[in-house]
């Protein structure tokens, strides 16, 4: 079992920034990816970035709407996961959830998520 533990939420102002992380209790999977995910009131969840990591090395996946302003970066030495956020606007104001797993399409374990509020 893997715990995940998200910390970085909070409440700012529209252009401010913030930096979520993620640690893993245990990296189980040799080739696996990482995740961040955020779901918003009334709407589904989404996937906001991942990166995954294999022998080869790692890749990085954004969504439209967080480009040029998320940025997600891993260290394998202490299994976490971070999510940089610049610019922040009203709309990124949502429950965000880092997920773990194989591949970016097959994430197993997840953490309670962590408040994100953006004000105008």
């Amino acid at each position: 079992q893997v715990q995940l533990v998200e910390s970085g939420g909070g409440l700012v102002q529209a252009g401010d920034s913030l930096r979520l992380s993620c640690a893993a209790s245990a990296r189980p999977f040799t080739t696996n990816a990482m995740g961040w995910f955020r779901q918003a009131p009334g709407k589904e969840r989404e996937e906001v970035a991942g990166i995954s990591w294999s022998w080869s090395g790692g890749n990085t996946y954004y969504a439209d709407s967080v480009k040029g302003r998320f940025t997600i970066s891993r260290d394998n030495a202490k299994n976490t996961v971070y999510l940089q956020m610049n610019s922040l606007k009203p709309e990124d104001t949502a429950v965000y959830y880092c997920a773990y797993g194989v591949t970016r399409t097959q994430y197993v374990y997840w953490g309670q998520g962590t408040q994100v509020t953006v004000s105008s």
